[in-house]
């Protein structure tokens, strides 16, 4: 087992970890739930095709945050997780945007 530098200990195995791993869930969870109150919207009042793109796009940036949480909940795992890098901060803000502009897109 390699030797850890002075000063860095391990993880506190306390339960902040799985916190964070639900947040995630909840997070994506609610994310699916408005990609599919927008969809079933979209058909509710019949589909038009902004409806019909804004479903579409609505449904990729629910894949894309849910790869970018998969990928942070898997990281939470090792013993010092890493910080959230910049890029990764960015498409989670981008991918609740476009939700929202997507989601507003086809009440229009």
């Amino acid at each position: 087992m390699p030797e850890r530098p002075a000063g860095v200990r391990d993880r506190d195995p306390g339960l902040q970890p799985e916190r964070t791993r639900l947040a995630w869930r909840r997070t994506t969870l609610s994310c699916a739930v408005a990609a599919v109150l927008a969809g079933r919207q979209a058909v509710h009042r019949g589909l038009s095709g902004v409806g019909i793109v804004g479903v579409a796009l609505g449904a990729l940036v629910w894949l894309a945050f849910l790869l970018v949480a998969q990928r942070r909940i898997r990281l939470m795992d090792a013993p010092r997780p890493p910080v959230m890098t910049s890029r990764a901060a960015a498409a989670v803000v981008g991918c609740t945007v476009a939700l929202a502009v997507f989601g507003a897109a086809v009440l229009w």
